[in-house]
């Protein structure tokens, strides 16, 4: 089920250290999560010098750019993944789908840092495109399910 990105109400995360991973892979629509993110973390007032951006070339190597953050010597309090798989030929994506978010929940459990779940997983670019721009950018969600996670854990 999807969140209703549109009905969710900013709270104070001042406070926090956010990490954003993002794939340049398929980069018109990853830039699209990225800003809808950022600019979540801005509306929820978390510093510009707190919020720490790895940029990695796909979706396979968002887990790792994610344990990079994660082995600096002050953790982010979350993780904000964003990437884009789009269903081809064959069932190569959902290879990649499923290693990636194994690999992040790997991470997530080992280190007890919440890492959001913002990569599309489509069967198309034209759903990629419509979810990753307006109100129906998965990116805000990414970060609303991140933030909500570190207020609650914190």
């Amino acid at each position: 089920m999807r969140r209703k990105t549109g009905t969710i109400k900013a709270r104070d995360a001042s406070r926090l250290t956010v990490g954003v991973v993002v794939s340049t892979y398929n980069g018109d629509i990853t830039e699209g999560l990225f800003n809808g993110a950022v600019s979540t973390l801005r509306a929820w007032n978390v510093k510009e010098k707190n919020i720490h951006i790895v940029r990695v070339s796909g979706a396979f190597e968002i887990p790792f750019g994610c344990l990079t953050l994660l082995s600096k010597k002050k953790k982010p309090d979350a993780i904000i993944a964003l990437g884009c798989i789009v269903k081809g030929e064959t069932e190569h994506d959902r290879h990649l789908a499923s290693a990636m978010s194994h690999g992040l929940m790997e991470l997530m459990l080992r280190f007890n840092i919440p890492i959001s779940f913002g990569v599309l997983t489509t069967n198309n670019l034209a759903q990629a495109r419509i979810r990753s721009k307006g109100k129906d950018n998965a990116g805000i969600g990414a970060a609303v399910a991140a933030l909500e996670s570190a207020l609650l854990s914190s």
